[in-house]
């Protein structure tokens, strides 16, 4: 690898598996020294004792300010700094507006939105205090066009949107970069512990898009390290969208000449 990340510190939450972990191992493998964030203390651990010094775990409940006050602190001692926050944990679940629990909507608010803004706000004085920080928000398309069955999980991923463009402004001055990834569908655990008919939902629209295939997480990744890096310094405020052409335009069934 090229050190595209040297010197630099990253907390990133969800990080146990899927995506969140594809993200940690191509940061260290970037030069990047890794706070590893889950609630999945076993497979954090792993993760961390295979990664080396580079990498530490840290328990962490998105959804409790004291967690979050206590990671960030704890990445600080440990790293000296930190200089890169990827908001990346996240719960998904289809459901109409009186077939979902309320449980569920209020427990996907909770992560999918009140995790990110306490992470930002957490995060923020030392972000600040190194002169040249990056958050990275993982939104999705959901975040940006509506979806039959999703409007919970899509009303959680348009705030992260949203609250990505205001971070932007408010933090720019302060040389802090804010941005948002939109991955359409990624073959992650989140999709892969789908209920069957949920899985089929998504093998028909997979078919119906330009790059006929799910995602990769390692795909996530590379977009989240070029956005944490320096390569990206003059973008900030930015939606990235990354799904296979998902959202390129309406969908057709092929047709015979």
């Amino acid at each position: 690898m090229s050190g595209r990340l040297e010197g630099k510190v990253a907390l990133i939450t969800g990080s146990a598996r899927g995506q969140g972990e594809a993200e940690a191992r191509r940061f260290v493998a970037e030069g990047a020294k890794v706070a590893i964030t889950d609630l999945r203390d076993v497979l954090g651990e792993q993760l961390a004792a295979e990664l080396g010094p580079d990498a530490f775990y840290q328990q962490l409940d998105v959804t409790r300010e004291d967690d979050w006050e206590a990671a960030v602190a704890a990445t600080v001692e440990r790293f000296g700094k930190l200089d890169i926050l990827v908001n990346n944990a996240g719960i998904g679940a289809f459901g109409t507006l009186e077939g979902l629990d309320l449980k569920t909507h209020h427990e996907m608010t909770d992560i999918n939105l009140h995790g990110v803004y306490l992470g930002m706000r957490a995060a923020k004085a030392a972000l600040v205090a190194t002169g040249n920080g990056a958050i990275v928000n993982i939104s999705s398309i959901d975040g940006i066009v509506g979806v039959l069955g999703m409007t919970s999980y899509s009303g959680s991923k348009f705030a992260v949107t949203g609250m990505t463009r205001s971070a932007a402004i408010e933090l720019g001055p302060l040389g802090v970069r804010v941005n948002s990834i939109h991955p359409g569908v990624i073959n992650s655990p989140m999709v892969q512990e789908a209920p069957p008919e949920t899985l089929g939902r998504l093998n028909r629209l997979m078919d119906m898009q330009p790059i006929k295939r799910m995602g990769e997480p390692h795909e996530i990744a590379s977009l989240a390290l070029f956005l944490a890096s320096d390569e990206a310094s003059y973008i900030t405020g930015a939606q990235f969208v990354i799904d296979g052409g998902h959202l390129a335009g309406p969908w057709r069934e092929s047709f015979e000449e």
